[in-house]
């Protein structure tokens, strides 16, 4: 009956770690698919939306973190996703080319929100804010994060024999335990794989950048070409129509691109606490009076100023006056809670001390 119940745990135990081992097979797969198979616009929306959601997920995964280890498998997933981008680009032009000429929803409903209503159909606006976003990620974000990762690499690859000696002398002296003095070896050398992944992983974005842009001006040439010399459109109608289509596919993946972007971004600036990066920010920026009170005056003498928007300013103004006031408060009643157990420590410490 023991052995039994052992084999039916081990079995509920696989049962539960099958999926996520063929997680990443069946990711592969579906990626490679994409890019050769032609796929209906119904099933462009939900990869388009999955690809939205999980660049949602793994900036708010990146935010919640409080150290860089708790999120070790995001070289991975950054890959992941971009093959992912590239391969609903393929999709989604195979399609646009092929179907274009039917009307806006050719590509699916979400190429059609990001081309119409984000941009109010424009397609001269589109072009210019898909370019922007295209810079922003590739020459901001993904330039200064990747900077960082490979600064970041080389003082962990340097900092890694003295850390190796700190644990062989706490071990030595008994401080910690055969186990722990393992643990802490392989957390030093995991830290060093991060950051080297991270390194690396930072040019598959770079190069998802470089390629939106390429993919952008190949797809409005073949397009033009096929709507004009194939369909028999005039060329205002066909630019419309096919541009519209690929600045919505190509904003709709370059906005998640993004927020990829901007998740490496936190992870590999963000110091090592107890607390998450939102924790960290509010603790840190939202502590000092004086500094609120600062910055109401200079919010305050700009409202005043004729031409400033006096209703804006002012309001920032009471609010950072109410919030120094807020934190003022709380410091006074700080010491007070705080005096007592000290003056009680301190006596008891002298009384020790005449005893001895």
């Amino acid at each position: 009956m023991a052995n039994l119940a052992s084999l039916l745990r081990l079995s509920g135990n696989f049962k539960d770690t099958q999926w996520q081992i063929l997680a990443g097979p069946i990711l592969i797969l579906i990626i490679l698919s994409m890019m050769v198979l032609p796929l209906p616009a119904f099933i462009l929306d939900l990869l388009f939306t999955f690809n939205i959601a999980l660049s949602i997920m793994v900036l708010l995964v990146a935010m919640f973190t409080q150290r860089t280890l708790e999120f070790a498998a995001f070289p991975t997933i950054l890959l992941f996703s971009t093959l992912l981008r590239l391969s609903l680009n393929v999709a989604s032009t195979r399609i646009i080319l092929m179907e274009g000429h039917t009307g806006s929803a050719a590509a699916g409903r979400v190429v059609e929100a990001f081309g119409h209503f984000l941009v109010g159909g424009n397609f001269a606006i589109s072009i210019v804010v898909f370019i922007i976003l295209v810079l922003i990620n590739f020459i901001v974000i993904t330039k200064g994060a990747g900077r960082i990762a490979e600064v970041g690499a080389r003082f962990v690859l340097d900092s890694m024999p003295g850390k190796q000696m700190a644990i062989d002398a706490d071990l030595n002296a008994g401080l910690i335990g055969e186990d722990e003095a393992k643990n802490r070896r392989a957390e030093v050398t995991q830290e060093a794989d991060f950051y080297g992944s991270m390194d690396s992983a930072s040019k598959f974005v770079r190069g998802d950048a470089v390629t939106s842009l390429i993919i952008m001006v190949l797809n409005v040439e073949g397009e033009l070409l096929v709507g004009v010399i194939q369909h028999g459109m005039a060329m205002g109608t066909a630019a419309e129509s096919y541009i519209l289509l690929t600045i919505g596919d190509g904003l709709v993946a370059q906005i998640p691109a993004l927020v990829i972007s901007t998740a490496a971004g936190v992870i590999v600036t963000r110091v090592a606490t107890d607390q998450d990066m939102g924790e960290q920010m509010v603790g840190q920026l939202f502590n000092n009076p004086r500094v609120m009170l600062l910055s109401a005056g200079v919010l305050g003498l700009l409202g005043l100023v004729s031409g400033m928007p006096k209703l804006v300013f002012l309001l920032f103004t009471a609010a950072l006056l109410g919030l120094a006031w807020w934190l003022c408060g709380r410091e006074q009643q700080a010491p007070r809670m705080v005096e007592t157990p000290v003056a009680q420590e301190n006596s008891q410490a002298s009384e020790a001390s005449w005893s001895d």
